[in-house]
């Protein structure tokens, strides 16, 4: 009895002990969310004035909220107003007190017509005029209520609108309101309407409408979706549940989106389509930045296309002319295995006179000089470096200024920084000298750039440049001070070697607040395998992955997030097009082996505790980094993964991991009952899943979707479970009722959810009484 005592005791200590491992408290002193209440903003975001070099902007900070504004060519800022003052006047419209470091003016933007400031505070609209710091009270919000279906012309004179899938125009001086209808061919799945699965009738919808600036046409890009299977997801959180259908094309199958071009000239009520056809199950723009791929210019005569066909490794520049429907192949390049589309711009040089375009022929994206016709003139930059956005261009000095990524010797490759050249390569000029992350903003009229440039290490500095790139004047700096009275302290950069031994691999380090360099960390690995980004932050910042990060680290663990070849494209093409055809394998050798660098270099890592949790494309990875090798990650958090991208959207998974192109010639009956020969196409790109590993799970595994995904469907965490479950294997699995892709409101749930999962499978602390989360209040 006596030994069944103390060895009871013995227990109730160990578990007491397991108990106090988690430091919870500490996890939620520093979260995003408290950190930003905290700090503040760590960003400015400039408002730029139309056709002005000046701009506004808000800031928060521990003084509160404040607006200011800017005029760059003076090199001043001030205050937009007098908050005391203006706390002082809206207590005496509303009867009540206003706390005037907190003032809740709603929808704060600037009328360029009228040169005032606007607002609306409960359901009074405001005006503020900059001339004579006057406080205007207005009608009632919803008198002034725009309607959310006009697309206006930028000469405001006509608006553009979309009923019964058909596109409409009328005049906005029109009394009347007489309604012009241009079209009569469209209908569901093949509509003018943004929402192409609308069956509201008769009723007013925002259309598909883009104005050219000159206001004379307007151009729209409608796709055919109607052969293209559904999918469905149910909302069950409605009065009744209910189904929610959307066309979505999965690699390899036949039937895709179709993509059509019409310019519309609604003076004379008629339109032209382009004569784009070209390749089979073709793409019009199809890139995801840079304006959709598809370019304007100040006139309405020519609209500007990027063309590429399915396998996205062949692409075709258009010059279409908006009255016939005529389209001129500028030039057309093929990269293997696919064309990288992230940076992929064309710079329209006085209506056509030049062209920049950005391209990867040498493995590294460089800019390249083209004339009227076509025909290339000059490389503009050249080097082993990735050239990022245009941010401005000076036709009258044949100058441009860009973005680049890995140019300045010694520095974080991941660093951007501005540079300016010459249009024939001259006189290439770094103008950001600091070693730091630099964020551009250019002004309207070019002449001026708000640079916010920080590391994860230094908080924020926010400046105006010239275009000489001197800081002529500083706008904010951010004050870390109120959080290192609590504890905080910054996060740490550090490099590793790929799998191949030779690839600098870059990431950041959480540690928590408390750490003793003399204590065993368990590692936990946050995950995410591009291509088209990677999972750590170069810049400052208390929130979004860096606050969960942070959050996650004072639980007890070490977290840290870095890249992995095939990975960003701001490296080199060889780079970030090392996973393509292995969409499933490619990065986890890479993040294995950093773990073991980083153990092996650093005494408080406990390599035999090991965990690592993602999102989309980072939940496909963190389970299949636990189920290829099983006897070294010990724990997954995975969320919203596309554990299947069979069933994930082509854009992504032919893209980035292949699709093959067959051919074959079938005979068949025409219409004349005459056997002739006809060449088949068809697709074919099978990829490797998450279930096809499900009997190798040793570990804990936690799956966690929204279920009402419409991105990554659901389905790809079910057939996982599925597999599971034939497997014998026991995991966790939660699923979010009426959540999207992000989780929305249900994140700080998910974020906790997470904080115990890892608590209990790698510190041991096991709290069964824990019933209610400590969620943050709305």
């Amino acid at each position: 009895m006596k030994r069944l005592s103390s060895l009871f005791i013995l227990l109730i200590v160990a578990s007491s002990s397991a108990f106090a491992q988690a430091n919870f408290e500490a996890a939620e002193r520093f979260t995003g969310e408290k950190m930003e209440k905290l700090i503040g903003d760590t960003f400015v975001w400039p408002r730029w004035i139309e056709d002005t070099d000046t701009f506004w902007y808000p800031y928060e900070n521990s003084e509160g909220t404040n607006w200011y504004f800017v005029d760059a060519a003076r090199g001043s800022q001030r205050e937009l107003f007098d908050r005391d003052e203006l706390a002082a006047q809206l207590s005496e419209t509303f009867n009540r007190t206003f706390n005037s470091k907190d003032l809740d003016l709603n929808d704060f933007d600037y009328d360029t017509d009228k040169e005032r400031f606007t607002f609306h505070v409960d359901s009074i609209n405001f005006t503020y005029n900059l001339n004579g710091n006057r406080l205007v009270k207005g009608d009632s919000l919803s008198e002034k209520k725009e309607e959310d279906w006009a697309t206006y012309s930028p000469d405001s004179t006509w608006i553009a609108f979309a009923k019964n899938h058909n596109l409409y125009v009328m005049k906005t001086d029109d009394e009347d309101s007489t309604e012009i209808q241009l079209t009569d061919d469209g209908e569901l799945w093949f509509s003018y309407q943004a929402d192409d699965s609308d069956t509201t009738s008769n009723e007013r919808l925002r259309s598909r409408a883009n104005w050219f600036e000159d206001s004379k046409k307007l151009w729209v890009k409608r796709q055919d979706k109607r052969k293209v299977d559904e999918l469905w997801v149910i909302n069950s959180l409605g009065k009744r549940p209910e189904l929610e259908t959307y066309k979505y094309p999965m690699p390899g199958e036949e039937d895709i989106y179709v993509d059509e071009i019409q310019v519309f000239d609604p003076a004379n009520e008629t339109s032209v389509t382009l004569d784009t056809d070209k390749w089979e199950d073709q793409s019009l723009g199809g890139a995801y930045f840079n304006d959709g791929g598809i370019w304007e210019t100040q006139k309405s005569d020519y609209l500007y296309i990027l063309r590429r066909d399915r396998t996205w490794s062949k692409i075709d520049v258009l010059k279409a002319n908006t009255t016939t429907g005529n389209v001129e192949v500028l030039w057309s390049e093929e990269s293997k295995p696919y064309f990288n589309t992230r940076y992929a711009q064309l710079a329209i040089i006085n209506e056509g006179e030049e062209y920049i375009w950005w391209s990867e022929r040498t493995g590294w994206g460089q800019l390249y000089r083209y004339d009227s016709e076509g025909n290339l003139k000059n490389a503009v930059t050249s080097g082993y470096y990735t050239v990022g956005d245009i941010a401005r261009i000076d036709t009258s000095a044949k100058t441009l200024y860009f973005s680049a990524y890995g140019s300045e010797t010694g520095q974080n490759p991941y660093f951007e920084n501005l540079y300016s050249v010459r249009f024939d390569g001259s006189r290439l000029r770094h103008l950001t000298p600091e070693d730091a992350n630099h964020n551009i903003n250019a002004s309207e009229e070019g002449n001026y750039f708000v640079d916010n440039y920080s590391r994860v290490d230094m908080p924020t500095k926010t400046v105006v440049r010239n275009g000489n790139g001197e800081a002529i004047l500083e706008l904010q700096q951010v004050d870390m001070s109120a959080a290192e009275e609590i504890g905080w302290s910054a996060p740490e950069e550090f490099t590793v070697k790929a799998a191949d031994g030779a690839t600098d691999l870059y990431g950041v380090m959480w540690k928590p607040f408390d750490f003793d360099p003399e204590k065993d960390y368990p590692i936990i690995s946050y995950v995410y395998p591009g291509p088209q980004t990677e999972p750590f932050p170069t810049s400052f910042s208390v929130t979004g992955s860096t606050g969960r990060n942070q959050s996650l680290s004072q639980l007890g663990f070490v977290v840290v997030a870095f890249g992995q070849r095939g990975g960003s494209p701001i490296r080199s093409k060889y780079y970030h097009n090392y996973g393509y055809g292995d969409m499933r394998d490619y990065p986890l050798a890479d993040n294995k082996y950093g773990i073991e660098q980083l153990a092996s270099r650093h005494s408080f890592i406990d390599q035999d505790r090991v965990g690592i949790f993602g999102h989309s494309g980072g939940g496909f990875m963190s389970t299949a980094a636990l189920l290829t090798y099983p006897d070294f990650y010990d724990v997954a958090v995975s969320s919203a993964g596309n554990h299947d991208n069979n069933i994930y959207n082509i854009w992504w998974s032919e893209v980035h991991n292949g699709v093959k192109e067959n051919r074959k010639t079938i005979k068949e009956m025409n219409e004349d009952s005459v056997e002739v020969e006809k060449e088949v196409i068809t697709f074919d790109a099978p990829i490797e899943s998450n279930a096809e590993l499900a009997g190798n799970l040793k570990g804990h595994l936690l799956l966690v979707h929204g279920d009402m995904d419409n991105n990554v469907h659901p389905a790809n965490t079910i057939r996982l479970a599925d597999a599971l479950i034939k497997a014998g294997k026991r995991f966790d699995m939660m699923i979010l009722p009426g959540r999207r892709h992000g989780f929305g409101p249900y994140n700080p749930y998910f974020q906790r959810m997470m904080w115990h999962y890892f608590s209990e499978h790698l510190l041991g602390d096991y709290r069964p009484d824990v019933i209610d989360f400590n969620l943050p209040e709305d």
